[in-house]
């Protein structure tokens, strides 16, 4: 399984951006998904996740403000960021868990300025 995340860059306090992730291999659509970040010296925490029947939960932080969603028709998974702050500032990883394995996308670094 390879997870491919895209749609980083730089945007300004109270921007949108919309991250995806696409994953290869078959049988995506059975499988939770989730995003989570890595700001500059804190630990790599969850943002949202998705379950495979389309249930969300987000972390405190970004509640009403970032949408998961997901299209199994083309493996993808998305994260729809509005109302961006300065400490949304992180690279974004998505993430597949299928059983007891979990696989990685290799990150997109979103840069908030203030």
């Amino acid at each position: 399984v390879q997870l491919q995340a895209s749609g980083g860059g730089l945007v300004q306090a109270g921007g949108s951006l919309r991250l995806s992730c696409a994953s290869s291999g078959s049988i995506f659509r059975i499988y939770p998904m989730s995003w989570y970040r890595q700001a500059p010296g804190k630990e790599r925490e969850l943002v949202a996740r998705i379950s495979s029947d389309g249930n969300t939960t987000y972390a405190d932080p970004v509640k009403g403000r970032f949408t998961i969603s997901r299209d199994n028709a083309i493996n993808t998974v998305y994260l729809l960021m509005n109302s961006l702050k300065f400490e949304d500032t992180a690279v974004y990883y998505c993430k597949s868990t299928r059983g007891r394995f979990e696989y990685w996308g290799q990150g997109t670094l979103v840069t908030v300025s203030s």
